[in-house]
């Protein structure tokens, strides 16, 4: 099967350097140099699936007479971003092991409205658990002015009364729990100019290299001014610039050290677990399989298991790289 394939040590031991360009409580940019983009978009998936963060899961409403039925108000209450430095020290119902370990956080709410004006119930007039007062809304009765986050209005005789418990847990499970707004990146664009054809251009300036990542405009420009060629745009395919916007459970710098904190110690379980990889393997033009195999059948040029995978023609001629921390190798097809 494994005819013209060899497998060899990979240049996988780089080490990534990060360059800080931005960095607030609730903003981090910076750039990732020296690693490829798988390492690029696992960071990112991490950041926003897997940084644990705290939201309110369950709601027992005893008495709501608002505008809005029970369900709408149990969902703006997981929406509300609370302070998640706590986490780190709470566990998972599932997790618990001696029943001591802090599981769930207490809130309630009691708002009934008097006047004749309409009343907003807002994030602030959630009364928190007093053995976890660290773990507030955001901007919970804030000195500097930054509003609170309306629930619901109210009228006059209007009632709620409700009880809620907070829990730990990640994005992947619901989104209440992602820490971010935003998680992205993009690959930092290389800008090339042929001088023999810039000698024949005047006043020719290159500004801020970063926004001609995707756009098109500059090379239409070109192609106007009868020019094609004088200038393209090629991608850095190991440097990525990256902007991580909190909701303000967490700050961002936080955010981003967790994911990577996580994600080494995915790896290391991998790491731990067996001899055995993964590759993608082209058997034909147009057919696919997913192979496993381990140090052994390398050697012998056998595999483990094979399944094959739908038919894809787009995928020929590719080849397939798999960075695996196990072995340090990669299958060249």
């Amino acid at each position: 099967m494994y005819t013209g394939i060899t497998a060899k040590r990979l240049a996988y031991d780089r080490k990534p350097v990060v360059e800080v360009r931005k960095l607030t409580f609730d903003y981090a940019e910076f750039i990732l140099k020296d690693t490829d983009i798988s390492m690029a978009n696992a960071l990112r998936r991490v950041i926003i699936a897997e940084v644990p963060t705290i939201a309110i899961d369950l709601v027992e409403i005893e008495n709501n007479t608002t505008v809005l039925n029970d369900e709408f108000l149990a969902h703006r209450l997981g929406l509300i971003p609370l302070r998640s430095e706590k986490a780190e020290q709470m566990h998972r119902p599932f997790e618990v092991a001696t029943g001591d370990e802090v599981t769930d956080i207490h809130f309630s709410l009691n708002i009934s409205c008097t006047s004749d004006s309409t009343q907003y119930v807002t994030s602030d007039d959630l009364v928190i658990d007093p053995d976890h007062p660290e773990v507030v809304p955001i901007n919970y009765h804030d000195a500097s002015g930054e509003k609170p986050i309306v629930i619901v209005k109210m009228r006059k005789g209007q009632e709620l009364r409700l009880r809620a418990i907070a829990r730990k847990g990640v994005g992947k499970d619901h989104a209440k729990w992602i820490p971010v707004a935003t998680a992205t990146y993009h690959i930092m664009p290389e800008i090339h100019i042929n001088e023999a054809l810039l000698d024949e251009l005047t006043e020719v300036e290159i500004d801020n290299v970063e926004n001609y990542r995707y756009d098109g405009d500059v090379l239409a420009k070109a192609e106007e001014l009868g020019k094609p060629g004088v200038i393209s745009i090629r991608q850095k395919t190991d440097e990525f610039i990256f902007r991580v916007e909190s909701t303000g459970v967490l700050a961002a710098e936080a955010i981003v050290m967790k994911a990577v904190d996580l994600l080494l110690a995915r790896i290391n379980t991998l790491a731990q677990a067996g001899s055995t990889n993964f590759a993608l393997y082209s058997s034909s033009a147009t057919g696919v399989s997913l192979v496993l195999f381990n140090e052994s059948c390398m050697a012998h040029g056998r595999t483990l298991h094979e399944i094959p995978l739908d038919k894809d023609a787009n995928r020929t001629g590719h080849v397939w790289h798999i960075m695996l921390p196990l072995l340090n190798t990669d299958l060249l097809y």
